[in-house]
């Protein structure tokens, strides 16, 4: 017998609105086990889908979507939403190669009307949706439904100012479940929500308008004031009034009594304007496990759904984001000056472990990644040390703010760059491809990327000794590969490289972790006989060109190794060898990037394998550029 035979007669929206609202509690709960299951199965994202299933159920419940445009701001919320709509038969391949996406993604339903993995974008996007509906004389609505975190940035606050000033049919609705913004949730405030919700309260405000309208100036603008305030002090929404939006709320986003008749109210809503639905829903709901976690097991590996036990890999190796926690806790121990920030993603780059023990130092500015770089750079000018952990794909976020407030002024703010690379079942949206392309061509600019974890280590004391101007490290997520580690770090001489195997005729030269593929792919070449140097660049600007021309004059070969974009790495090498003539001499080189294309997601080792950057497939196209065919000798052809 089945677990959820309710859920099991819902295909997509349309069967869900054929329900008896009484039916909803128990979908619900259906609903809820279906997620947790499939993702215990998977992995992925689990409190934040957990909190929204009441929601989910009732926005697709009361709105006709596809028609009315749901959009789910980040998206890793959005597990219930697919299951809802027509995915359900694929929800156990998440973030499977070939599976669906851990976000939502446009080519994937007419259901995710706009993709997301970033945060912050939806009521930006929604406007624009709602601004072509007004244009094409169509009816329907655009829901936006974003948290509480993503609320910290200010592109949702520029879109609401924008929002404010037009009479479009945008709906947002405030997924709080963290912030303490909020009055108690109950039935009074269900009752005043749906009040100031309803068509007779709208109709007597939009006569009080007109009456109002009448009065001289200032008597119509105290009335109007005396309006907003008098709902503001019972429902808490001044500040969403004074940007321009029809506030309602705060309601219990786990009550389908008091969501259903505000979201209908909304749906048939006479105001012509955008209105804000305020939600209080807690992350994790119905999981003991998730509500018991400390991160309510936001981000999980596959799981036992009894105990809530995540299967993670042992390993022997720590973690690259580990040794770069650790590492400038070190440091900072030594320099009363060094400071962290991080742009709320404290855990995600260790900066959590930074500020247990310096608490009066560590800055999480939450989703606002272009004021924590200008932030950085403030405290840069008063004599401290700036270190800036953000992820390679969010520091795409900030990038007017490195250009004009660090580079151009050539502070000293340190970019710590996590996840840079491919991340595997994140997908395309959060690989860090392209850090060393927009970096490399800022003046001013000092860009690192470690080899292996005992590199890293040195690499963040190379930062905290370098006060000449802003300085980045990149290095990937997961675990390093097992050097031995030293005591301490010691800084690097800034802009010299290092030869790691001495050989002839084909060189290896690689930027960042792709170097223990180089060393496997000199092994693979070395069975044949043929014995490259393998070299570790280290840095990117300024480049190692004593070593570089080196490396061109001495062998017939060069290849270049990075896991990043086009225009990154391989980009300033071809440039140095152009300048200064080497190309001229019949040297065989080629870059190996990252292929001009996202890679969709899949395990890390599949996605550098349709890269063309894993060992075989480096030792193949060396091989292959001196004349030999790589099939002869057992390895792949080039990519």
């Amino acid at each position: 017998m089945s677990k959820t035979p309710l859920l099991d007669t819902v295909h997509l929206p349309a069967d869900l609105r054929k329900l008896d609202k009484k039916q909803l509690p128990q979908l619900a709960d259906e609903l809820r086990a279906e997620t947790i299951d499939a993702v215990s199965v998977t992995g992925g994202h689990l409190g934040a889908g957990l909190g929204v299933v009441e929601l989910t159920a009732a926005i697709h419940y009361v709105f006709n979507t596809p028609d009315d445009r749901l959009i789910w701001d980040v998206g890793h919320q959005a597990y219930p939403h697919k299951i809802l709509t027509g995915r359900r038969s694929r929800i156990r391949t998440l973030r499977q190669g070939g599976g669906l996406s851990g976000f939502t993604k446009r080519s994937e339903s007419e259901y995710d009307p706009f993709g997301a993995a970033h945060s912050s974008t939806s009521i930006s996007a929604g406007l624009g949706m709602a601004v072509a509906s007004n244009l094409d004389g169509r009816e329907n609505r655009v829901i936006c439904v974003i948290g509480d975190g993503s609320m910290s940035a200010g592109m949702a606050y520029e879109a609401m100012n924008n929002a404010g000033s037009m009479k479009s049919k945008l709906v947002v609705i405030l997924n709080d479940n963290d912030m303490s913004i909020a009055p108690p949730v109950g039935a009074m405030s269900a009752y005043l929500s749906r009040l100031i919700s309803s068509k007779p309260y709208l109709g007597m405000r939009e006569l009080g308008k007109k009456i109002t309208g009448k009065l001289p100036g200032p008597l119509k603008r105290a009335a109007a004031r005396a309006e907003e305030y008098a709902r503001g002090m019972v429902t808490g929404g001044t500040l969403f009034e004074e940007l321009g939006f029809y506030y309602v709320g705060p309601i219990d986003g786990h009550n389908f009594d008091h969501l259903l008749p505000v979201l209908e109210n909304v749906r048939d809503s006479i105001y012509e304007g955008p209105i804000l639905v305020h939600v209080v829903t807690q992350k994790g709901r119905g999981y003991a496990p998730a509500e018991n976690a400390a991160d309510k097991m936001h981000g999980v590996a596959k799981f036992d759904v009894v105990t809530g036990a995540q299967a993670k890999a042992q390993t022997n190796a720590p973690s690259y984001t580990r040794v770069f926690a650790d590492s400038l806790i070190d440091a900072a121990r030594k320099d009363d000056k060094i400071v962290a920030i991080t742009a709320a993603m404290p855990s995600g780059t260790g900066l959590d472990m930074f500020g247990k023990e310096f608490p009066a130092r560590t800055f999480d500015v939450g989703i606002a990644e272009q004021h924590a770089v200008t932030f950085a750079a403030g405290l840069a000018t008063e004599g401290y040390k700036p270190f800036c952990a953000i992820y390679s794909t969010f520091l795409q976020r900030g990038y007017d703010q490195l250009v004009h407030d660090v580079a151009l002024q050539n502070l000293p703010v340190r970019f710590a760059l996590d996840r840079a690379g491919l991340v595997g079942a994140d997908g395309a949206t959060h690989a860090g491809a392209f850090d060393t392309a927009y970096l490399a061509c800022l003046p001013n600019m000092v860009l690192m990327a470690a080899g292996d974890e005992a590199d890293l280590k040195h690499m963040v004391a190379t930062m905290a000794a370098h006060d000449t101007g802003p300085i980045a490290l990149r290095y990937p997520r997961g675990e390093g590969i097992g050097v031995e580690m030293p005591e301490e770090g010691q800084p690097l001489e800034i802009g010299r490289g290092r030869i790691l195997r001495d050989g002839a005729t084909v060189a290896l030269l690689s930027y960042g972790t792709r170097l223990g593929e180089c060393l496997k792919a000199a092994d693979m070449l070395a069975s044949k006989g043929l014995a490259p140097t393998v070299a570790d660049a280290r840095f990117a600007k300024p480049l190692d060109r004593a070593l570089i021309l080196q490396l061109a004059r001495t062998h017939d070969v060069l290849l270049t190794v990075e896991e990043g974009s086009v225009g990154g790495f391989g980009a300033m090498v071809l440039h140095l060898l152009a300048d200064e003539g080497v190309l001229d001499s019949g040297l065989k080189i080629r870059t190996l990037v990252l292929p001009d294309t996202y890679i969709d997601h899949d395990t890390p080792a599949k996605q550098y394998d349709m890269a063309g950057l894993s060992a075989p497939q480096i030792a193949a196209q060396a091989w292959a550029l001196l004349g030999k065919d790589a099939a002869d000798i057992g390895l792949v052809k080039p990519a």
